[in-house]
């Protein structure tokens, strides 16, 4: 069986079993492609889909807040108030121009304006990500301190490590240096 095998390899020809074997490798490999593409696609349609929802919900709410706004402006009017009822209005104006855009804008067109954005003004998104950061900063020490106080409330000492060892402070610490240079054994004369 060696000698054939070793003739196979010298006329350059290769074995059917490698050929199958090869083939099968070939098309589990398209096969797991297909899937993962088909996957990808399915993941995208349904983050389009959620898009599509969340914005028209938005846009719908949006657009609520821009009809109490205008009650408010309508309000200052009747009050002889015409400067701020012009500024209010305007504001109203352009928050129901906001919302007409997210209730009647896809995926795409939301997504395509967004990309456009973060190109023309880039500190912008940067400036954006850095509040986002920040309020998620603030977001989490506030929940780690409700989280905390919990705990605490229900009869959960707190670490064995702030309870055994005393507050630092530099008084300590220069006492604790004092005695542990007067414990130390020196030669007799040397001081």
């Amino acid at each position: 069986m060696e000698a054939s095998q070793g003739h196979d390899q010298r006329s350059g020809q290769t074995p059917p079993a490698t050929d199958q074997a090869r083939e099968k490798v070939g098309e589990t490999a398209e096969k797991a492609k297909e899937t993962a593409h088909s996957a990808a696609s399915q993941a995208q349609d349904k983050v389009r889909q959620q898009v599509d929802q969340r914005s028209t919900e938005v846009g719908e709410r949006v657009s609520g807040t821009a009809g109490d706004i205008r009650s408010v402006g309508e309000e200052l009017r009747h009050q002889g108030k015409d400067g701020p009822a012009k500024v209010v209005e305007q504001a109203a104006d352009r928050i129901e121009s906001a919302g007409s855009y997210l209730r009647e804008s896809d995926a795409d067109r939301i997504l395509n304006d967004v990309e456009d954005f973060g190109r023309r003004r880039p500190w912008a998104v940067l400036a954006g990500a850095a509040v986002a950061g920040l309020a998620a900063a603030r977001f989490l020490k506030a929940s780690s301190r409700e989280r905390y106080s919990s705990r605490q409330g229900n009869g959960v000492p707190a670490s064995r490590t702030t309870e055994l060892s005393p507050p630092f402070s530099p008084a300590t610490e220069t006492a604790d240096k004092a005695a542990s240079s007067e414990a130390v054994a020196t030669p007799a004369g040397v001081r």
